[in-house]
């Protein structure tokens, strides 16, 4: 009997589909998926592998197998390791997705799949592979760059803590491709994201809202290591982020490093305790907006159109965004210097009116050149809290590649003295 059981614990049973297998690996019940192929969806055996090994368990991916993605997933898990080296791709069903992925109420979104519990560690061992295709290319040419409700985000942490994520690719994000939502103790490693419209003119951004890697409700995240390429993002921290330590960024197009949207909502929007070091910011596609920039909503709602508002006014939201440092920053052709704006939203009556204090910032160490641009960096901020200590220091950036070096900035809505490094109108 013994001699029975020891091998049960060897050898792999077969769980209620032939193409989950369950065997016995280093004390953890481990769960091998193998894809259906032709396109057929691969969900249900990902989540009963899930289901059976995702407590205290593994589940493995080969890296032979290609799944297909048919339906939403929100996996709830606790203490898995996930062996990731196989690639998911999300259906083509552009109504499916947008009549059942999993609503997000934060600007009107939604999403195809979540993670949810603790004790998560993936391991991808490689960006060289795509892990998660999310056959954005699909949604990028129907659409021809006028983003219609409904895009699935392809890889969402909902309501988890301890997680570690290494060596991933995203490639084709129908949406943001990576989002945090209510998230504590997170690591990142050698993530890979890259949106690309095929069929897109030259100089036309197909890929809006393809954020790389988005925070909110998020405490205690580290990212080592991102490479981007896309058309809005490349890292967006979002409302109540604290705590947030960002190395070693790629920059390909888009809007290089955002902290915001912040104070869309009537609500505590703060941002607190952040630093981005090391990163490469570089002109892509003709869209290459940005390099490195605070954005917060004025202080009243304000009638919306775009769906992401879902026609509601917005803005009005409060809180510090506080203690930031944006450092080390390679730039080749942005549109923006380094910058602070406190007018999202604005129809033109609420200039100067947002609720979110400013205060605490850091510029440091911008090299490199702009697309024409002569500003050395700007603030806009706020008359009901104007913001105070943001500091410029040692910003080097010329108009153009072989131009001369911007010399002066501009200053709105700010304390008496709470702009050092900067001169120009208003500073």
């Amino acid at each position: 009997m013994l001699r029975v059981l020891q091998l049960s614990l060897v050898l792999p049973s077969v769980l209620a589909t032939s193409l989950v297998h369950k065997s016995h690996d280093s004390g953890r019940n481990t769960c091998t998926v193998y894809a259906q192929g032709n396109q057929t969806d691969d969900v249900p055996n990902i989540l009963k592998a899930f289901s059976e090994c995702g407590n205290g368990g593994r589940v493995v991916f080969p890296g032979d197998q290609e799944y297909w993605i048919a339906q939403r997933l929100n996996p709830v898990v606790n203490d898995v390791e996930i062996d990731w080296r196989g690639q998911w791709t999300f259906s083509d069903d552009l109504t499916y997705w947008r009549n059942n992925s999993y609503f997000v109420p934060f600007q009107n979104h939604r999403a195809g799949f979540i993670f949810s519990g603790s004790k998560i560690h993936i391991e991808g061992h490689t960006t060289d592979k795509i892990h998660i295709q999310g056959n954005g290319d699909v949604w990028y040419n129907t659409e021809a760059g006028n983003t219609i409700e409904g895009r699935p985000m392809p890889f969402v942490f909902w309501n988890v803590s301890d997680v570690s994520v290494s060596n991933f690719h995203i490639k084709d994000p129908q949406l943001w491709a990576l989002n945090i939502m209510n998230g504590t103790d997170m690591a990142f490693k050698n993530i890979k994201v890259n949106a690309t419209a095929t069929q897109a003119p030259y100089g036309k951004n197909w890929v809006q809202n393809t954020d790389g890697f988005d925070t909110m409700d998020a405490h205690n995240i580290s990212l080592d290591g991102l490479w981007y390429q896309g058309g809005d993002d490349c890292i967006a921290i979002k409302p109540r982020s604290y705590d947030i330590d960002v190395r070693n960024v790629y920059c390909h197009g888009g809007n290089g490093i955002a902290i915001g949207s912040l104070g869309q909502y009537l609500e505590d929007s703060s941002v607190e305790n952040v630093i981005v070091d090391n990163v490469d910011i570089v002109r892509y596609n003709e869209d290459m907006h940005q390099a490195a920039y605070i954005k917060t909503w004025m202080g009243f709602p304000v009638p919306q159109s775009f769906y992401e508002s879902g026609g509601q006014p917005r803005g009005g939201g409060w809180g510090n965004v506080t203690n930031i440092t944006l450092s080390n920053f390679r730039v080749q052709g942005a549109d923006g210097s380094p910058s602070i704006t406190q007018d999202n939203g604005n129809n033109g009556s609420y200039s100067g009116t947002s609720k979110m204090l400013v205060s605490d910032v850091k510029f440091v160490n911008f090299t490199g050149y702009l697309n024409g641009k002569s500003a050395k960096g700007s603030v806009s901020c706020s008359n009901a809290n104007p913001c105070f200590n943001i500091s410029f220091e040692n910003i080097h950036l010329k108009n153009t590649a072989n131009g001369t070096e911007n010399a002066n900035g501009t200053c709105k809505y700010i304390a008496p003295g709470g702009v050092h490094g900067l001169v120009g109108s208003g500073c």
